[in-house]
């Protein structure tokens, strides 16, 4: 079981987000046969099975194992990932595009810089998976607190400065065997729920 898979295929994102489809892919982060989940959700084991064979027509859950009770055979089936997150690349044209942002400080340009990330980088994971090779990536997660608006524009200004700097360094366009990288610096307040504090 992968951690994330990126669906970016547009059939299969609808399967994934009906709701009794998305509960099912939560359920089976554990390999479940369709009578026990059925029982569990409360849901009649045919309409059950209507939905399962959904989301295995889409990659979405797989066969994990078959149990047999005298003649008869059990299907344990479990989630292809642990987690999910549809793709821009599933909407097709209408998806968020930051070319087509005007604002590059605006919060609608950040959030299509977070979807170009989504599909780069799912396309990306597909592809190594394919080959049997990791994918390199560097993530920074972290948050800060400034004390005001000068401060908070003052790290803005030194941030740009020294990711300038390094990335001046660093870029060779002409290198031999070189691959590009694309480096995203992101920051945003945090929701209120996080920051109960304040």
């Amino acid at each position: 079981m992968d951690d994330v898979d990126v669906i970016d295929d547009p059939a299969a994102a609808v399967v994934a987000l009906e709701p009794i489809r998305s509960r099912l892919l939560a359920e089976l982060a554990e390999p479940a046969s369709a009578a026990a989940l059925a029982s569990r959700l409360g849901v009649p084991r045919q309409k059950l099975n209507y939905h399962l064979r959904a989301l295995e027509a889409h990659d979405l859950v797989r066969e994990a194992e078959i149990r047999r009770w005298g003649g008869i055979k059990e299907r344990l089936l479990i989630a292809s990932a642990a987690s999910y997150i549809v793709s821009p690349a599933a909407l097709g044209p209408a998806a968020a595009d930051p070319a087509r942002a005007a604002d590059h400080l605006s919060a609608s340009y950040l959030i299509a810089l977070a979807g170009r990330v989504v599909r780069e980088v799912g396309s990306l994971l597909r592809l190594a998976k394919r080959a049997g090779k990791p994918l390199a990536t560097l993530s920074i997660d972290t948050e800060i607190r400034f004390r005001s608006a000068a401060d908070r524009a003052a790290f803005s200004n030194e941030l740009i400065q020294m990711a300038t700097s390094l990335a001046a360094r660093y870029h060779d366009e002409a290198a031999p065997g070189g691959r590009a990288h694309r480096l995203v610096i992101v920051a945003h307040p945090l929701p209120v729920e996080s920051n109960r504090e304040e």
